[in-house]
C-alpha cells in the first residue's frame, strides 16, 4: 500500500494533539484520577482507535484494515504488561497520586519517541535484508521462552542500569517538589525523584519495544500501520492504568498468554522468511488467523485468571521478566 506524506503528517499531528491535551491536563491540573474520569478517557481513546481503523479500511482496503486492527490488538494486549511495570515503578518510588497522571503522560511521550526510532530502523532493515524476518522471529521466540520461564517474577526496577547511573551521577532531591522534574536547593540545581521515575519508565520501555515492534512487523511490513497501531495503543495507556490498576493483580495468567502470543508471532515471522527466501511452498499464517488466535488466547487467559483468583484470592499476578533477579540467579537450588 502507498502511504503519502500528507497522511503521515496528519496522523502524527493527531497523535501530538492528543498528547498535548493530555499533557496540559496533567501539568495544569494535577489531581487524583478517579474511576469515572479514567473510564471516560479509556472509552474515548478506544473510539479514536476504532474510528481511525474504519477510515483506514475505507481508504486503503480491507487487507490494510485487518492488518491495522490485528496490530492494534497485539499492541494493546502487550501494553497491559506495561501497566504491571508502571504499578511497580509507582509503588517503588512512592509517586504521589496527584503526579501519576503527569508521569504516565511523559512516559507515553518517551515511549512513542523511542518506538518511532525502532520502527524506522526495523522498516529499513526489513526492506534491505529478508533474513531480518528470521531474526525478529527468533527474538520473539526467545522472548516468549524467557517470559514464560520467569512469568511469576517482578522486574527489579532499582536494578535498572539507567536508574542506578542516574542515582550515582545526578544530585537528586528528597521529595517531589510539587511535581517538578528539576529544582534548586541551597543554590544547587537538582533532579527530583520524578525525573528518575521517568528515566525508569523510558528505559524499561526500550525492553518492551524489543518485543512489541517485531511483533507488529509480524502482522504487517508497512511502517505506517506499525506506527499507527503503536500510537493508538499507547495513547490510551494512561487512562487504562487508572481504570484497571486495581484489577491487574487478578490477571494471573497474563504473562503466560503474552508468551504464547509472542511465540505464535515468532513462528509466523520464521515461516514468512522461509516462504520468501527458502521455498514458496512453505505455508504462511494468514492475518485473519492471527487475529483469531490472539483473541482466543486473550479470552481464555482472562477467564482462567478470574476463575483462579475467585477460587484462591491470595494468588497475585506478576508481570514477568526476561531475566531472574540476581538473588534468584545465585540461589543454588534454582534450576
Amino acid at each position: 500500500m502507498a502511504i503519502g506524506w500528507l497522511t503521515w503528517a496528519l496522523t502524527i499531528g493527531l497523535v501530538l494533539l492528543l498528547l498535548a491535551v493530555d499533557l496540559v491536563l496533567a501539568v495544569v491540573r494535577p489531581h487524583r484520577v478517579k474511576i469515572g474520569e479514567a473510564t471516560a478517557w479509556s472509552v474515548f481513546y478506544v473510539l479514536v482507535a476504532l474510528l481511525f481503523g474504519v477510515w483506514f479500511t475505507l481508504s486503503h482496503g480491507s487487507q490494510a484494515g485487518v492488518e491495522y486492527f490485528v496490530g492494534y490488538l497485539v499492541e494493546k494486549s502487550l501494553s497491559v504488561d506495561n501497566l504491571f511495570v508502571f504499578v511497580i515503578i509507582m509503588s517503588t518510588f512512592a509517586v504521589p497520586e496527584a503526579h501519576q497522571h503527569k508521569v504516565l503522560t511523559f512516559g507515553i511521550v518517551l515511549a512513542l519517541a523511542l518506538r518511532g526510532v525502532f520502527i524506522a530502523v526495523g522498516a529499513t532493515l526489513l526492506s534491505l535484508f529478508s533474513f531480518v524476518f528470521l531474526l525478529f522471529g527468533l527474538l520473539l521466540l526467545y522472548t516468549a521462552v524467557q517470559l514464560y520461564r520467569h512469568r511469576d517474577e517482578d522486574p527489579d526496577v532499582e536494578d535498572n542500569v539507567v536508574v542506578k547511573t542516574a542515582r550515582r551521577v545526578l544530585p537528586i532531591a528528597d521529595d517531589y517538589e510539587n511535581g517538578k522534574l528539576f529544582t534548586r536547593s541551597g543554590g544547587r540545581r537538582m533532579a527530583t525523584p520524578l525525573f528518575v521515575v521517568l528515566l525508569a519508565i523510558g528505559s524499561i520501555d526500550v525492553l518492551f519495544a524489543l518485543d512489541s515492534i517485531p511483533a507488529v512487523f509480524g502482522i504487517t511490513s508497512e511502517p505506517y500501520v506499525v506506527f499507527a497501531a503503536n500510537a493508538f495503543a499507547l495513547l490510551g495507556l494512561r487512562a487504562l492504568f487508572f481504570l484497571v490498576k486495581g484489577l491487574l493483580d487478578r490477571l494471573v495468567y497474563l504473562s503466560t498468554g503474552l508468551a504464547l502470543i509472542l511465540a505464535f508471532i515468532g513462528v509466523k515471522l520464521v515461516l514468512h522468511w522461509a516462504h520468501e527466501s527458502v521455498d514458496p511452498r512453505v505455508p504462511e499464517v494468514p492475518t485473519l488467523l492471527s487475529l483469531a488466535v490472539i483473541a482466543v488466547v486473550l479470552t481464555v487467559v482472562t477467564i482462567a485468571s478470574l476463575a483462579k483468583t475467585r477460587r484462591d484470592p491470595s494468588v497475585k499476578a506478576r508481570p514477568g521478566t526476561l531475566r531472574t533477579r540476581r538473588r534468584a540467579e545465585s540461589s543454588p537450588d534454582r534450576s
